[in-house]
């Protein structure tokens, strides 16, 4: 980072970090490194600046690059938390969808022989289908398990199918397997089934 001229004003100032966050490095380097090196650069010219009678703009020019800095890292350190968040085992990504939107596009994944996708929509179609007559309550964050073992409860018939599409939800997400053609047409087959799935009524 250059050295602020003695005198800076403040529209100078204002140029001087918009230069500063438009060099190309910004986009090669690590989160890590560059705000490492704004700080190291920015107490250089501090340094330099007051040692040599500097004006105090410069000192805020530099203020104003670490701000910068600043936000931009909470600002990425919040979506990573995020993403972790998003990916720790959830159904769902941040996008609400509806049963059928997921039912289309688990079909449009197996047509391309996208399995282990298809998979994956398919079981979301399941787990949104479910909420969507209020069998089990929407929660964000909830895994495959998890629906399985809540839906099982509200429809017992079907506990061991909840926990196969659970299964194979874990499978093609965490697994690393690719997924097959059988795979899907189980999911599918359990998703029409459940469709007109009831919760028992208990009796007193």
């Amino acid at each position: 980072m250059t050295q602020p001229p003695v005198g800076i004003d403040r529209d100078d100032a204002r140029r001087e970090v918009a230069d500063e966050l438009r060099d190309p490095g910004y986009e090669r380097e690590g989160l890590w490194d560059r705000f490492v090196r704004l700080v190291s650069d920015a107490w250089d010219t501090l340094t330099d600046s007051l040692g040599g009678g500097g004006s105090w703009w410069a000192v805020l020019v530099i203020a104003g690059v670490l701000g910068a800095a600043a936000v931009l890292l909470a600002w990425a350190l919040r979506g990573a938390v995020r993403d972790r968040t998003a990916t720790a085992g959830a159904l769902f990504g941040a996008a609400a969808r509806t049963a059928a939107e997921h039912r289309a596009t688990s079909a449009q994944l197996a047509r391309e022989q996208r399995w282990a996708e298809a998979i994956q929509e398919r079981v979301r179609a399941i787990a949104r289908d479910l909420e969507e007559r209020a069998i089990v309550s929407a929660l964000p964050g909830r895994t495959a398990d998890e629906l399985s073992a809540l839906a099982g409860r509200e429809l017992p018939a079907h506990a061991d199918d909840l926990a196969a599409v659970a299964v194979l939800f874990d499978e093609v997400t965490y697994g690393q397997h690719s997924g097959t053609p059988d795979g899907y047409a189980t999911a599918a087959a359990i998703d029409e089934a459940l469709r007109s799935a009831r919760p028992v009524v208990a009796t007193s």
